[in-house]
């Protein structure tokens, strides 16, 4: 199973979406709440090429994006393939 790390903040309910999709798969992932530390968004913005908005997701080493993005993977049959790496 890959890594999974989730960037999010306690009340968007794009967070809660994609973590509801990733714990309907049986994945465990990492979550890092950035409204707790700037560091933690300085982080994320980094590994997300600048992108401030949450959720931000990386499966592996690969920047998924953010809910939208996860359940268009899911859709298009591409997610588990992913996670199975």
């Amino acid at each position: 199973m890959a890594d999974v790390e989730i960037y999010t903040t306690p009340t968007c309910p794009f967070c809660l979406a994609a973590k509801r999709l990733l714990d309907s798969k049986g994945v465990a992932f990492r979550e890092i709440d950035v409204s707790k530390d700037p560091a933690d968004r300085e982080a994320m913005m980094q590994r997300a090429n600048g992108k401030r908005s949450v959720p931000q997701i990386f499966i592996g080493d690969r920047h998924v994006g953010g809910s939208d993005d996860l359940h268009e993977l899911d859709r298009n049959g591409k997610l588990d393939p992913l996670l199975a790496a």
